[in-house]
């Protein structure tokens, strides 16, 4: 029967490792990106018994998995078996020891078989590379992870309240936190569920539990309509304009009045705040520039102004294009390049201000912690692009030739002024304040950050 095993030292304790195992959504945080799996159910934890069920997608066709576990010792060990699913066999024993007072071994061991019998043996070698791509990315995300949880393990679970928590961001950054120890609060627009922890909040309607909202350490808003989908009418625009400013306002106002307001308020911005500056480096110091999007990321940092003025601090974070094939500008580039249609996008020349998703998740993390830093904050990479140059790297990555451009005119033609502002024009944005904190980011050049995301 084959067999995988990867070990990796963790430079922390190693009940942190155990734990970061056991106390939030791990195995979501452990799915590599350009994986299809999803969690339809899961019962009993990682003790004896326990049981998960996931969705695997391999192309068009979708396979249900079932994995019960057991030979749970506690702070050592947890054993997953498959019940059901494309294997033939599946025994995944997770290890962790300790390898003295600051690091520990995290040790995966698997026996398995691929379906089919002597059919499915053809496909062994396919298998074992498969096996060993995602169990890198495991480690690597393990470690990544707990090093960055680990400068604040001292101190005590924030219990956060979260807009957009079911986004793109928004569940990354959940899954990240939770599995840090910190307590979430979905803060949903429909009515919680009995004995579900989430918050109601209606913008629109201006309707907001308070009483839920008491004494809650921080809030982190991510709510705001997507900008990238469909044209910008006239009423399109205003709508875009009253789910950033309006819902904000709302929201900060709402804080300030709280007899125990958080301490901290994390407010989603935008590099659209510069508008369209050419080749000019622009930081947190820069002024803004002038059309709509300028205009609305304005407006829509302005209305945190009850927060602040209630003492809350508050952290404007000016992100810019979010890297993962998991949604937003590079799902979406994905297909056309994968076919060899791929290219530069008007003169090429605009300038891309880009982040990974790892790196935005670490950033909200580090914003929520790090009590010095307040108002805007460039959420990038050091490392803008222009077009031209980010359109080679990502055919470099994957191998295919970018051979097709879009004309400018055919931008304007499709997309209108939503295609102008988002394609066409550009910011060299650098994260100056980040850089000065000493933040580490995990992917400063895109080739890295790209690779990490494809599992190249």
């Amino acid at each position: 029967m084959p067999l995988f095993e990867k070990e990796s030292r963790i430079e922390v304790p190693v009940e942190e490792l155990f734990r970061w195992h056991t106390q939030g959504p791990a195995f979501e945080r452990l799915a590599p990106p350009w994986e299809k799996v999803h969690v339809l159910e899961r019962t009993g934890g990682l003790q004896d018994g326990g049981k998960v069920v996931l969705q695997v997608r391999q192309g068009p066709v979708a396979l249900e998995w079932t994995a019960v576990h057991r030979d749970y010792i506690e702070g050592k060990q947890f054993v997953d078996e498959q019940v059901r699913g494309p294997f033939a066999r599946w025994i995944h024993t997770h290890q962790t020891r300790s390898d003295g007072p600051q690091a520990s071994i995290l040790k995966d061991h698997i026996e398995y078989q691929p379906p089919f019998g002597p059919l499915g043996a053809l496909a062994s070698g396919y298998l074992r590379s498969k096996i060993e791509r995602t169990f890198r990315f495991r480690h690597d995300r393990t470690r990544q992870d707990l090093e960055r949880l680990h400068p604040f393990a001292s101190q005590k679970p924030l219990r956060i309240a979260m807009t957009g928590a079911s986004g793109l961001v928004g569940t990354a950054l959940s899954q990240f936190l939770a599995c840090g120890g910190h307590e979430i609060l979905p803060m949903v627009r429909r009515k919680p569920r009995p004995g579900e922890k989430a918050v109601h909040w209606d913008p629109v309607r201006m309707e907001m539990d308070q009483d839920a909202l008491e004494g809650v350490d921080a809030v982190v808003h991510l709510a705001g309509e997507n900008i990238g989908v469909g044209r910008w009418s006239a009423s399109r625009k205003e709508s875009i304009r009253r789910s950033r400013v309006e819902g904000t306002r709302f929201l900060s106002e709402t804080l300030a009045s709280l007899k125990n307001p958080p301490r901290t308020l994390i407010c989603s911005s935008a590099i659209g705040f510069y508008g369209n500056r050419g080749d000019e480096a622009l930081d947190e110091k820069s002024a803004p520039g002038q059309g709509f999007l300028p205009d609305v990321c304005q407006e829509w940092e302005t209305a945190c102004g009850p927060a602040r003025d209630a003492g809350i601090r508050v952290v404007n974070l000016r992100t810019g294009i979010v890297l993962t094939p998991l949604g937003g500008a590079l799902a979406k580039m994905l297909p056309p390049f994968r076919m060899g249609g791929g290219g530069i996008i008007g003169s090429g020349r605009q300038w891309m201000s880009w982040i990974s998703l790892e790196d935005l998740v670490g950033i909200f993390h580090y914003a929520l912690h790090a009590k010095g830093l307040q108002g805007p904050v460039n959420a990038v990479a050091p490392t803008p692009m222009t077009n031209r140059d980010l359109t080679k790297v990502l055919g470099k990555v994957l191998g295919r030739p970018t051979l097709f451009p879009l004309p400018g005119f055919m931008v304007k033609a499709l997309f209108g002024e939503m295609g102008e502002a988002l394609l066409l024009e550009g910011q060299r944005v650098l994260p100056q304040r980040l850089q000065e904190a000493g933040f580490p980011f995990l992917h400063s050049d895109l080739e890295s950050a790209l690779r990490w995301e494809l599992g190249r």
